[in-house]
């Protein structure tokens, strides 16, 4: 049975007078301010994940401003993963040790925020939502924008249900339902599918830097008992990055001897052959983290790129229908290490706007970037740019402008992440230093295990390499094929079964962490969703 056009496919059509895409904390911030000011404004949010939260994946130490204001009496009945900072740590790591800074920078420090597990505070942000009047649908993959005759954007399509892998029919297969609405607010987080359309068809980004990015991969540990200081939270860099690749990590003490702890790693890297993954697993093996978890089990783990390129970077925020809000706009503050309170700033910001607009998103482009969140932005706008030359200069650029406060008459220059890798063979080949390791997991297989992440195979593949000749002739030649490293998760794989090399996409592995999307040189594979509920389920990531 061949595939109907779309124009012959009947679909169910449902009206709401505003559609969010994605169920973060922008999006959710967005619907219950918006119900706040106005009951009467019907409010529908639409989430890829099977449950909310199940693909949310954040270090994440919060500022609490924002959530204050929103919701004030939060914490008396705070979300189930919710810790109070006490006490910060900033250390400098080598292979062997490593140095403890005498004091944290003044964006690191943590006093009177809290630690959450951003999955779990999403999924109690929901039914408080839902108390308001907000309805929100889980397992609903937007998988394009509606448009009318003049561009402007109208709703969204849910991705069709049921389609087997050569575009055939199943025979459970359902039509995916047209969502209309007076705007759209894309809240998709970082490297947001439908928002990188937009930005392209509207040229949003005309007036701006490409926008920047990191690989964040995470885990939640169960320790034995006694190694846990709830509260603690540990920032390093140094070992096992290079000087010349940005990296660092985190560590964060849980409550219930539990630890979360993760590694960041910059896509602006030059290395075709660094591994984010093994970074992490190396990192894991340092003598002053290493003993922190051995004997321990790892509970969940997930990875996850994050937006970087700060206020340079953003693009214009409205369009005819929609607006963008959250990561999507690419609103987290790096030196903080943080994006929450800005998602929830803008979501509610937005909220506001629309509201007192009769629901026209002109000017809010304008009301974001006069906010106290561009405010933020600007101020830090060149410490990341700055690492870009290397460890100790960023660290010096990074003084400058906290001492300054941002007041710097430059702003330095944001270059896209697929252009920064250097060919095989006109790399300096940097002295790895690395240790044999023992923690679990023993490679990244075992890893997507942690991420309970589910795909039904007979389904069309959701990572689309356009022409994949590229990948065993020219990319083979110049960069060694950096995608069968960058994926955290094993997706990409160069065969030969005899009849020549070719690429293997495994696409049930995916975690859909936006990395191939993002770092390919080529700018060829393009991330789109697969059907809805699909992917990993995190807990408490």
């Amino acid at each position: 049975m061949n595939t109907p056009s779309d124009a012959d496919t009947p679909r169910d059509v449902m009206e709401y007078d505003v559609v969010t895409v994605g169920a973060g904390p922008a999006g959710l911030a967005f619907a219950i301010r918006l119900k706040q000011l106005d009951p009467a404004i019907s409010v529908c949010v639409i989430e890829k994940s099977s449950t909310i939260g199940a693909h949310i994946l954040s270090g994440a130490v919060i500022e609490t401003g924002p959530l204050d204001a929103l919701l004030p009496g939060w914490r008396d009945n705070p979300p189930p993963v919710c810790v109070p900072a006490t006490e910060d740590e900033f250390w400098y790591f080598t292979r062997d040790g490593g140095r403890k800074f005498p004091m944290v920078p003044p964006g690191m420090r943590n006093h009177g925020n809290v630690i959450v597990s951003l999955g779990a505070m999403c999924a109690w942000l929901a039914p408080q939502a839902e108390a308001l009047g907000v309805e929100i649908y889980p397992g609903f993959a937007a998988a394009e924008t509606l448009h009318d005759e003049a561009g402007k954007v109208i709703g969204v399509r849910i991705g069709d249900m049921g389609v087997a892998k050569d575009g055939t029919h199943k025979p459970g297969y359902t039509a995916g339902i047209d969502i209309h609405a007076r705007v759209t607010v894309l809240a998709e987080g970082a490297r947001g599918h439908l928002t990188k359309r937009l930005v392209k068809r509207f040229a949003l980004d005309k007036d701006s830097d490409p926008q920047a990015y990191s690989i964040g991969i995470k885990e939640l540990w169960q320790v034995p008992e006694g190694r846990v200081s709830p509260g603690k939270i540990v920032h390093t860099l140094g070992w096992p990055a290079d000087s010349k690749t940005y990296g660092g990590s985190f560590l964060y003490h849980l409550d219930n001897n539990q630890v979360a702890l993760g590694y960041v790693s910059g896509l602006d890297y030059a290395d075709p052959h660094y591994r984010p993954w093994e970074a992490f697993q190396q990192w894991k093996n340092h003598p002053l983290i290493k003993p922190i978890l051995d004997g321990g089990s790892i509970l969940s783990a997930g990875a996850r790129a994050i937006v970087t390129g700060g206020w340079q970077s953003l693009p214009k925020v409205e369009m005819p229908g929609a607006l963008l809000i959250g990561d999507t706009a690419g609103l987290l503050n790096v030196p903080k290490i943080k994006g929450t309170h800005q998602a929830i700033r803008s979501g509610v910001l937005a909220a506001e706007h629309l509201a007192a607009g009769a629901l026209a998103p002109e000017g809010f482009d304008a009301k974001l970037r006069a906010s106290d969140a561009m405010k933020e932005l600007r101020a830090v706008r060149n410490i990341k740019p700055g690492f870009k030359k290397g460890l100790w200069f960023g660290l010096l650029n990074g003084g400058w402008e906290t001492i300054t406060g941002g007041l710097s008459p430059w702003t330095l220059k944001v270059n896209a992440d697929w252009s920064s890798l250097d060919k095989v063979g006109e790399h300096e080949q940097p002295k790895r230093d690395y240790v044999e390791r023992s923690l679990a997991p023993r490679d990244r297989l075992q890893g997507v295990y942690y991420a309970a992440t589910e795909h039904d195979e007979d389904q069309p593949v959701h990572l689309r390499v356009m022409d994949t000749s590229i990948c065993v002739t020219t990319c083979a030649v110049e960069y060694d094929n950096p995608c069968t490293r960058f994926c955290p998760a094993g997706v990409y794989e160069i065969v030969d079964d005899g009849d020549g090399k070719r690429l293997q996409i495994n696409a049930a592995n995916c975690v859909h962490c936006k990395t191939c999307d993002i770092k390919d040189p080529y700018e060829i594979i393009e991330w789109v969703t697969p059907e809805g509920g699909a992917g990993p389920n995190y807990q408490n990531l």
